[in-house]
């Protein structure tokens, strides 16, 4: 049985359509289809002649049983009323054998009428969002307009993914995100035809899921304290869940729940310190990174809390997977357990590794005993792969390799190409756009075991209101990866995404950078001057700055030429397209010294992904960031010393020398044990001016920004050196203890 609705002025009431404004060739003109700005882009489409044209007698008809036909008539008008069948917008279900599978679908506009047809109603759902993304940008705006005409050019399209997983991870736990903002989020990937919403829930940092059989984990493990005393937090009751998961489900997007073993699992160790392997108490953590305190893999009331954990959380998602994290998991505290160590010897494990598989491939077969799929991190193939599990591969493609070779399926996210975390700067829109789920490694038949991609939103740096920025637009070229995929064409992907930010405006969406906007430079201009040029490398942007520290808007000076520094100062500065500002602000510390662009001879080289900004970086006049070590503008050095001399053109008076290093430890980037100041006159024979030790404790786990400075009197030379001493390798009391310690060092300053 069908059910006719009349779409009473198709936004008569949502926009004051005026249908009296149709021009006189709208129904002669051919469509191009490059004025088309469809992401992801179809598979297939041909344009045809003229225009369907909303009027006060468009109907829209579907099965009375189709939930999809029901969303459509709340998306498009929020009063409907039966009709007949003229200037009618009909949804189908087909069961015929053709290649569009479940998510595919045909769409057809005519002068008379609209039609998709698909073999489900997935592909119903996704033939409505490119009908959706046909429509002038104002159907994404609920003000009204006046005199506006609501139409969509004549085509065929016949469309279909070519990945079944399309997906994307939030990171829920490092910083909370409210239900409505979830919900934003599962509407935006339905609408790029994205059917998988990696929900992660657990964590160090805070338990986000309400488990009734054990009320401490929202009562304890959800909050965490920083070191300013202020309170982080929050949880999602079980109604919330539900709640969350219908919503999805309306839009075809499957919620994977993940829930974090046998590591990153202090927050649930913090309110049940028993199932841990030392007992101690433990707070919920603040510091980001890998902690050494897993869950016991030798105590039974381990597995007991778990398969709890899990019952409540089957009972709540309908997925057909379940995440289980299984990444990073130190093995420090499994060594020294008596209980782990017994558990090794009784099952017969060669070694920790070997007992983290056992722990895995336990829990899925509790799992499979409950007809759920386990899913994890590339880590759990330590030690032997669970026998039905599906690995997710971030540490590059090579454990999605070893899996799909080993028959096993993958979820492609490796962390350079989809981490979108990492911003821009590190993986830009082309290098997502390129990106390629299936590695060149695999044959034919291993192929096949490629399921599909994530992208992943860790939050440790994002809070709630900086999500949107990191995410989009990059997550709109991996749309069209994973739905497209084949014939890609970065530039034209580009200019349908160059009208598409149109549309996100109206959506509320406060996307970022396509890639790192701004290349800074400070040069000399002569006699004390100098020019602090921002390259502006994206044509959409315009920028606007301050010289004095206070925030620019968009009254500010509009950049168009290089600006005069006289003296040291801070730069801000902003970017806007079409009057909306866009990206975090930019701020730079400038430094006028005399060594600024006395390119220094470095004895060890600096690493070539922490190279700041080249060779000059170290007296370029740009101060590193207090809070990012991966600004641009630091240079790193794994495992050897900062060793560094500058130059002068003759005999100079030095009154002052210093240098900035950076420390983040669970980063693995320590503080030099010490920092030396060198003079020398003929650069052959250096004498030691001054040695700073560092009185700062490596224990120090939050980001520290530590000058070493030293001043003189009647000191000349031709030649500073300054040496800052690497830690070498990690302590053993850090979670990489063995591996290359990194210092990070910027702007030697010599006045």
């Amino acid at each position: 049985m069908h059910t006719y609705f009349r779409i009473i002025s198709f936004f008569f009431l949502l926009a004051l359509v005026s249908c009296n404004s149709q021009n006189e060739n709208t129904t002669e003109k051919k469509t191009d289809s490059g004025e088309l700005n469809l992401i992801p882009r179809p598979q297939s489409m041909t344009t045809g002649t003229g225009y369907f044209v909303f009027s006060a007698n468009t109907s829209l008809i579907f099965d009375k049983s189709n939930a999809e036909g029901m969303y459509l008539s709340r998306f498009f008008a929020p009063a409907l009323k039966g009709d007949g069948p003229e200037n009618s917008i009909e949804l189908v279900i087909v069961k015929s054998p053709d290649t569009l599978g479940t998510e595919g679908y045909l769409l057809e506009i005519t002068q008379d009428f609209i039609k998709i047809s698909a073999n489900a109603k997935a592909g119903l759902f996704y033939g409505m969002q490119t009908l959706r993304q046909l429509l002038p940008k104002e159907i994404e705006n609920q003000k009204i307009i006046e005199k506006f005409e609501w139409k969509v050019p004549c085509l065929t399209i016949a469309d279909k993914p070519v990945f079944r997983w399309r997906g994307m991870l939030l990171d829920c736990c490092r910083h909370f995100m409210d239900k409505e903002f979830v919900k934003k989020y599962i509407d935006l990937l339905a609408m790029l035809k994205m059917n998988r919403f990696h929900w992660h829930l657990t964590e160090d940092q805070g338990w986000r899921i309400e488990i009734k059989k054990y009320p401490l984990l929202t009562e304890k493990s959800a909050w965490r304290t920083d070191y300013q005393g202020n309170k982080h937090g929050g949880f999602y009751s079980q109604e919330d869940i539900r709640e969350i998961i219908d919503y999805a489900s309306e839009r075809h997007v499957e919620i994977i729940p993940e829930i974090e073993m046998p590591g990153h699992c202090k927050a649930a160790l913090a309110s049940y310190p028993e199932i841990s392997c030392t007992g101690d108490p433990f707070e919920v953590e603040t510091n980001w990174g890998v902690h050494k305190d897993v869950y016991c893999a030798g105590n039974e009331n381990t597995f007991e809390f778990i398969e709890n954990v899990l019952d409540e959380v089957i009972e709540l998602f309908p997925s057909q997977y379940i995440h289980i994290g299984g990444d990073e998991v130190p093995k420090d505290r499994w060594s020294a357990c008596p209980k782990c160590q017994a558990r090794i010897k009784k099952e017969g494990l060669k070694d920790e590794k070997e007992l983290q598989s056992y722990f895995i491939k336990r829990v899925e077969k509790y799992l499979s005993s409950k007809g759920k799929k386990l899913i994890g991190w590339d880590e759990i193939l330590e030690g032997g792969l669970a026998e039905t599990a599906t690995v997710q591969s971030w540490r590059g493609f090579e454990g999605g390799i070893e899996a799909a070779n080993s028959n096993h399926y993958v979820v492609m996210s490796p962390a350079g190409e989809v981490y979108l975390d990492a911003g821009e700067k590190n993986t830009n829109l082309k290098k997502v756009y390129s990106f390629n789920p299936v590695p060149k490694e695999l044959s034919k038949d291993k192929a096949k075991y490629i399921l599909g991609s994530e992208c992943c939103m860790w939050t440790e740096s994002a809070p709630q209101e900086k999500v949107d920025r990191r995410v989009f637009p990059r997550i709109l070229a991996l749309s069209e990866v994973l739905w497209t995929y084949h014939n890609r064409d970065f530039e034209d992907f580009r200019k349908r995404l160059a009208s598409f930010y149109d549309r996100l405006d109206l959506m509320n969406v406060d996307y970022g950078f396509e890639e790192s906007p701004f290349d800074l430079t400070l040069t000399s201009s002569g006699k004390g001057k100098y020019l602090f040029k921002i390259e502006n490398k994206l044509d959409y942007i315009d920028v606007y700055y301050t010289v004095d520290g206070s925030e620019p808007t968009l009254k500010s000076p509009k950049y168009s030429k290089e600006i005069t520094i006289e003296k040291s100062c801070e730069i801000k500065a902003i970017a806007a397209r079409k009057s909306k500002i866009i990206g975090d602000a930019m701020k730079k510390e400038v430094n006028v010294h005399k060594a600024i662009g006395l390119i220094p001879v470095i004895k060890f080289p600096y690493a070539d992904k922490y190279k700041g900004t080249g060779e000059g970086s170290l007296t370029d006049g740009l101060i590193g960031s207090s809070d990012n070590y991966n600004d641009g503008i630091w240079q790193g050095f794994e495992k050897e010393n900062l060793e560094a001399i500058i130059t002068f053109d003759a005999k100079t008076e030095i009154k002052s020398i210093s240098v900035n290093f950076f420390q983040l430890v669970p980063h693995w980037i320590f503080l030099p044990v010490k920092v030396e100041f060198y003079s020398s006159l003929d650069g052959k024979t250096y004498k030691k001016e001054a040695e700073i030790i560092t009185d700062i404790p490596q224990s120090a786990s939050e980001t520290i920004v530590k000058k070493y400075e030293k001043s003189f009197e009647g000191l000349k030379a031709k030649y500073i050196k300054v040496i800052g001493i690497n830690t070498g390798i990690c302590p053993s009391w850090h979670q990489g203890a063995g591996g290359k310690c990194w210092v990070f060092a910027d702007e030697i300053i010599v006045n």
